[in-house]
């Protein structure tokens, strides 16, 4: 018999966090990390950055652990214009539990759908997360 896929909840006041979030004013990077409480089968926040490179952020993700990320960017588009796209990262690094893997490959839809957020990517290995692999991700979108 085969394990069912598990969809965790997103914790309301997550949800409160990332709505308000998405309005922002600020115009630095900044990034909320998100992880799954196993016992709970809820998703929680995990930390909050203001002010943080794709480099920077890519060290505060464990290299084991696979890990949720909303991060708002700021993208210097080749004409001068600026955009701050908000992007949905999915940290899922080889190597992890299959069960912690399946958790979160099952709630993912749900916390994009929750955020709804268009511009959705997956990283398998943390070493990834760099300026120039995001400005490329973004290039399909502008």
């Amino acid at each position: 018999m085969s394990e069912s896929l598990v969809v965790c909840e997103v914790d309301e006041d997550l949800v409160k966090k990332l709505r308000d979030f998405r309005f922002r004013k600020e115009t630095n990077n900044a990034a909320i990390i998100m992880k799954i409480d196993k016992d709970k089968q809820l998703v929680i926040l995990e930390e909050e950055h203001e002010d943080i490179s794709p480099e920077d952020l890519k060290n505060e993700l464990p290299e084991r652990q696979p890990r949720f990320v909303v991060y708002s960017y700021k993208y210097q588009h080749d004409d001068g214009r600026v955009s701050y796209p908000l992007c949905f990262i999915f940290s899922s690094p080889v190597g992890c539990k299959p069960e912690q893997q399946m958790m979160y490959a099952g709630s993912k839809n749900k916390l994009v759908q929750t955020v709804e957020l268009t511009k959705v990517f997956e990283i398998r290995n943390t070493e990834d997360l760099t300026e120039e692999w995001l400005r490329e991700k973004l290039g399909f979108f502008h």
